[in-house]
Formats: C-alpha cells, sequence, structure tokens
C-alpha cells in the first residue's frame, strides 16, 4: 500500500539527516536484515538443544517427534505468557505502591481519586464502611497482589465482564486462576515433552491473556488512576516540534507512571528551574515517547515528541539532553545513538539495564528525591548542547477519556450510562466502534496503516477508540482533536458536534486496553446489542503490531468475544491447522476469532464487514450514510474550515455573512 518508510514529516525529516551523517537507525537496520523466513512463520522450535529444529516440509517431524502444530502453537502461547507478564508485572508494581502509600512509605504520593478507591474497593469485595482512606487502600492493595499468587477458584475481576461471557469462559475451563499461575502454566506446558496437542495449548493460551486482560492489566489501570486521577479530556501537542532550541529538554521514554509522575513534579520545582537558567537555559522542558508519553499526556498535558520508531531519531536532533527510560519498547540502539551526540541516557528499573547507559534505580520510597537527582544530570548537560536539528512539525490533540468520562459526557454525573452511545449504533447514526491499538514495526510503513485504518473507519461511521503508540501515530496526524470530525461520516460527525468530542478518543496507555474491554462490557450489560460482547459491532486492529504484549492483548479481546485483526502476515502460517484455530475454531468456542492481514484495505474491508454482519444478527436497521447528515449546520462547516486559531475570532454574524447566510 506504502513504499515510503513513514508518513511522518518530523521522522522523515530526521530520518535524511541520520542518513547523510551515516548513522544506524531502526529503519537502516530493518532494510538491512530480513525477517528469518523460518522463525517469521512460526517453524521453528529452540525449546531444547537437540534442536533448533526448522519444520519447512509436508509432514516433517522435530527430532523429539513435534509436528509443525504443535510447534507453531507453542511458540504462539509463548508470546502470550511473555506478553502477560510484562502487562501484569506493571501491575503488580502499581498494587506494590499503593500498599506503600497506604503504609505511609511513599510520602511523595497520594490517593487522588477516592471516588475510583472506592470503586474499585467494591469490586474487589471489600467492606469499606468505617474504614479510613488509607485503610481502604491497603486492603485494596493486598487483595490485588493477592490476585497474582491465587492458586484456585478464579480471579475477582472475571466478575466484570457479562454473565454471558463469564458462562462461557466457565464451561470452556478457561476462567483464569490466578495472574502468575497461568503464566507458568503456560511455560510449563509448552516445555519439552509436556503439552503436545495444540488445542490445549492454545486454548490455555487463552486463559493466560484474560489472566492479564481482565485482572493484571485492569488492576493497573485501575490502581494508576487511585494513584495518579482518573483521565479527563485536555489539549496537548504532538511531535518533535515540541523540543525546545532554548531549554532544557528532557524525555521520559517507557511505560511506568510512578516514575514520569514524579519527573513531572521535579521540572516544575523552582528550585530545578532556577539551576536550569544558571546553566544558561530558559527553564526545562518536559516531553515523553512511547506509553509514558500517553500517561503524561491524558494527566498534565505533557507533550510527546514521538511513538515507538521515533525514539532514536529524537536524539539525533541534537536537542534532548537526557532520556530517562524505564521499562518496555526501549531500544538498545539508544546507547549508541547517544553516544553521537550529547545525549544523556539514564537507565531506572531493576528489570531493565542496558550496557552503556548510567543507571539510576528508582524507588517509590525516595520518589521526589531520586527523580530530581535525575533531571539534575540533564540540566548539568545542558551546556554540552551542540549543533541542533528540530523539524519545525507538531499537531494537536485532545486526550485523557477514561471510561467513566465517557460515561460522564453521555449522561452527565447523576445518569452517568453508556446508553446514548449504544442507541447510536441502534440508530444506525454509528455504524459500530472499534479499538485500534498497538505498537509500530519497522517492516511496515512508519505510522501508515494506524492512520489509513483509523480514517476509513471514522469515514464510515465507526467511532474508534485508541492506546498506546497507535493513538500517538494517528494523533500527529489531527485525528484526535475535535476538529477531526470534519474526517468523520454524517452519522458520527453529528454525534462529535453535540457533544464535543474527537471521532478518535484517546483511552490512554497500551495497559490501559483495559478501559476499552470495560467499555464494551458496559455496552453488552446496558441492553439493546446483545448480552454479549461478542453481539455488539465491533472489531479490534492493532494495525503495526511488533512485541509480545500485543500477541496477548489480541488474545484477551478475542477471547472476550472480539473479531481481532493484526497488521502482518500470520506468525504461525506455517501450520494451516493453527492459523485456522486461532480464527475459527477460537470464534465457534469463544465468540471472537484472530486474522493477521497485512493489507490495510482487505482489513477495513473485513472489518466492516463484521461490523454489518453483527448490526444484522441483532436485527438493527441496515447502516445507511445518508439517513444523517443532512442537518445544514452551515455554522459547524464553517468551524471545521476554520484554521484552529481563527475559530473563535468571529461572532454569530460574522460567521454568518462568512457563511453568505446574513
Amino acid at each position: 500500500m506504502n513504499d515510503k518508510r513513514t508518513i511522518d514529516p518530523a521522522t522523515e525529516e530526521m530520518l535524511e539527516i541520520a542518513e547523510a551523517a551515516g548513522i544506524s537507525t531502526a529503519f537502516s537496520r530493518a532494510a538491512a536484515m530480513k525477517p528469518c523466513p523460518i522463525g517469521d512463520k512460526g517453524a521453528c522450535c529452540k525449546i531444547c538443544s537437540m534442536g533448533p529444529c526448522r519444520l519447512v516440509k509436508e509432514g516433517q517431524r522435530g527430532v523429539c517427534g513435534a509436528t509443525k502444530e504443535t510447534v507453531a502453537a507453542r511458540n504462539f502461547a509463548r508470546m502470550i505468557a511473555a506478553g502477560a507478564a510484562a502487562h501484569s508485572d506493571h501491575g503488580r508494581d502499581m498494587a506494590l505502591t499503593l500498599l506503600a502509600v497506604a503504609e505511609g512509605e511513599a510520602p511523595d504520593y497520594e490517593i487522588r481519586d477516592e471516588k475510583k478507591l472506592l470503586e474499585v474497593a467494591h469490586l474487589l469485595g471489600i467492606e469499606t464502611k468505617g474504614l479510613e482512606t488509607l485503610e481502604i487502600a491497603k486492603s485494596v492493595a493486598e487483595t490485588a497482589l493477592a490476585q497474582f499468587g491465587q492458586q484456585k477458584g478464579e480471579l475477582l475481576y472475571v466478575g466484570r465482564a457479562p454473565k454471558k461471557r463469564r458462562k462461557i469462559w466457565h464451561d470452556l475451563g478457561i476462567a483464569p486462576r490466578g495472574i502468575d499461575r497461568e503464566v507458568v502454566d503456560i511455560m510449563h506446558r509448552t516445555h519439552a515433552g509436556n503439552d503436545q496437542w495444540y488445542d490445549s495449548i492454545l486454548m490455555a493460551g487463552l486463559r493466560t491473556a484474560l489472566a492479564d486482560g481482565w485482572s493484571g492489566s485492569m488492576l493497573s489501570t485501575d490502581i494508576t488512576d487511585i494513584l495518579f486521577g482518573s483521565p479527563v479530556p485536555l489539549a496537548a501537542k504532538v511531535n518533535m516540534g515540541m523540543l525546545s532550541e532554548d531549554e532544557v529538554n528532557i524525555v521520559v521514554h517507557g511505560h511506568e507512571p510512578t516514575l514520569s509522575e514524579m519527573i513531572v513534579v521535579a521540572v516544575n520545582d523552582p528550585e530545578m528551574i532556577d539551576y536550569a537558567k544558571s546553566k544558561g537555559a530558559k527553564g526545562i522542558n518536559l516531553t515523553g515517547i512511547c506509553c509514558t508519553a500517553n500517561e503524561t499526556i491524558m494527566r498534565q498535558g505533557v507533550p510527546t515528541i514521538g511513538n515507538f520508531l521515533s525514539q532514536e531519531l529524537t536524539i539525533a536532533t541534537g536537542a534532548i539532553e537526557l532520556m530517562i527510560v524505564d521499562i518496555q519498547c526501549i531500544m538498545q540502539a539508544l546507547v549508541p545513538m547517544a553516544e553521537q551526540f550529547h545525549t544523556h541516557l539514564v537507565t531506572t528499573s531493576p528489570k531493565a539495564y542496558i550496557e552503556g547507559a548510567e543507571h539510576i534505580e528508582f524507588n517509590e520510597h525516595h520518589a521526589l528525591e531520586i527523580a530530581k537527582q535525575i533531571v539534575k544530570r540533564g540540566i548539568d548537560n545542558y551546556p554540552n548542547r551542540k549543533k541542533t536539528h528540530i523539524p519545525n512539525v507538531t499537531n494537536d490533540l485532545v486526550a485523557g477519556f477514561s471510561h467513566e468520562y465517557i460515561n460522564y459526557a453521555l449522561g452527565g454525573y447523576f445518569r452517568g450510562s453508556l446508553r446514548p452511545l449504544n442507541d447510536a449504533v441502534m440508530s444506525g447514526r454509528l455504524r459500530g466502534v472499534a479499538g485500534v491499538v498497538g505498537c509500530n514495526n519497522a517492516r511496515t510503513c512508519h505510522d501508515a496503516a494506524h492512520d489509513y485504518i483509523t480514517r476509513e473507519l471514522i469515514k464510515n461511521d465507526v467511532l474508534v477508540l485508541m492506546t498506546g503508540c497507535g493513538a500517538i501515530a494517528c494523533a500527529k496526524f489531527g485525528l484526535l482533536s475535535p476538529e477531526a470530525a470534519k474526517y468523520a461520516g454524517p452519522g458520527l460527525r453529528e454525534i462529535c458536534e453535540t457533544i464535543g468530542i474527537p471521532p478518535v478518543l484517546h483511552v490512554g496507555s497500551c495497559v490501559d486496553n483495559a478501559r476499552i474491554l470495560t467499555t464494551l462490557s458496559q455496552m453488552a450489560t446496558e441492553g439493546g446489542l446483545g448480552e454479549d460482547i461478542s453481539d455488539i459491532p465491533g472489531v479490534g486492529f492493532a494495525p503495526e503490531w511488533m512485541s509480545e504484549k500485543a500477541i496477548s492483548i489480541a488474545s484477551y479481546f478475542v477471547a472476550s468475544g472480539v473479531y481481532t485483526i493484526m497488521g502482518s502476515d500470520s506468525p504461525v502460517s506455517n501450520s494451516p491447522i493453527v492459523d485456522r484455530f486461532i480464527s475459527a475454531d477460537w470464534e465457534e468456542r469463544v465468540g471472537g476469532k484472530l486474522e493477521f492481514i497485512a493489507d490495510p484495505e482487505e482489513a477495513v474491508a473485513k472489518a466492516l464487514k463484521h461490523i454489518d454482519e453483527k448490526r444484522k444478527a441483532l436485527g438493527l436497521v441496515e447502516y445507511d450514510p445518508n439517513r444523517f447528515g443532512q442537518s445544514d449546520d452551515w455554522q459547524m462547516d464553517l468551524v471545521m474550515s476554520l484554521p484552529p486559531e481563527e475559530v473563535n475570532l468571529y461572532s454569530y454574524a460574522e460567521m454568518a455573512a462568512k457563511a453568505g447566510k446574513g
């Protein structure tokens, strides 16, 4: 579909700079190194020293006799386990931080959303009557932590799913028992000589994914909201043009808000700002990359300068004094890139060291003290700045649409409800809903699939919820601002105009995909769209996925009943039987299916067909874009045609005259 390396002008500009200087990047390395044609299709088994065994011939077996179905299933299930472990361990760390706050051992943090704390306590079955806030917080933290080591029964958050969905899980034996137990179960059953039937391996994979989506990740999102506040919409800016020519540029990159929240506090400390000025800077400019950026965008409006594939190239601007990283999606290539410029790279997590970077371990017990120590490194580095090249590229977005805010926006404080959303789908004003999530992948054109798929969906009146690097991608092209309603179909556009929202809603970082699950669950239980998530006219996309986390996310959406499309060739294509199992067989059993479709046009066509089939199954009116958008709203047409800076400059009379209505 697209022969370019990226559609982001800032990234393309910096790629040209890097290439002219002979600097290696993920883009150049991907071009020079082709993917392994055997491992790429799930045909390689390397779980024992008799291998690796490459099963590329018809009927071929490994040394132990393993078939290509067994090998493909094992590889896929292990990806689920690794992805679930990563996101759920993030959730564990959030629970440990909440416990430290409750016990007075993390004095720099506080409970910012007591309402959410009480809600979560109720969901976890905790009695709160007569308890102080910190006592409730301690009970919530301890109960959450117990979910990781639980050995039998089922995880408490499973109760948040619709009743029909829970019955499916119970009947299939895939209701998750404990977060850690399910991850270990997969690693054990895929060890040499254990489970050797693709069917049981892949069904166990779904159970592990559910432990992530409906517990580990969901707990992470809820506890983050408790500690740092549930997001509400706020305006921010995106792309590399947000770097400053005359301030100390500090970048947070990774996934842990416990770190980034304290860095936000530190860079706004008057003492730190004065110190920066003493070094010749006008102040301190904080920006973000990847999901740390999503966390700070939606709570403080901190600008983001890029997503996953942008991380090296931001350093190549020569303008970054300090890049602070924690966990997940951190390229080891940052060290050699930083060595060619003046950027100081600091790792902070005991789980993520990088050889050649300075390690300053962050812990919540001395959070602000450590944050200031790290920020000081950047300020001290400012006099070492040399020539810079900052692309003059920015765009506006509105971030922070938590599921709580969506309820509020549609029904107000006392009548918060997704009923208006369901009604819009039932009436055909909305064709359906979609979640578009995931990473970037250097094997595809950077940001292109996210942009194309999202534009096509909203053009066809599909409301889109986005997280992670995909949300940052679409923000770069203006799709996360209210003005983007002009790209939407007539029904979705009217909804956006009425409520004042973008047609693409930013709902958080990649761990916050649990917000989408919660929204879908509420839609199913609200009534009018069936009784289960699988009844809803909706789809899920990960157009440019690259990590094991994405496989876990996709699998728990499938297990929840969602048709999910991944934007690449199938990693189990060496086994047509397994490839069919994760689509047709999973759909027959759990109502959701997983397909890998490299062509974005084909992916959109299949998604819209699926949405229309779900509408028909519910007996809803056939989608007809001509039924809506005929209100001749010349005021909105004019507003949408104006540059953002001019929108508030005209009176009603001037607007009428401008539109020829006076």
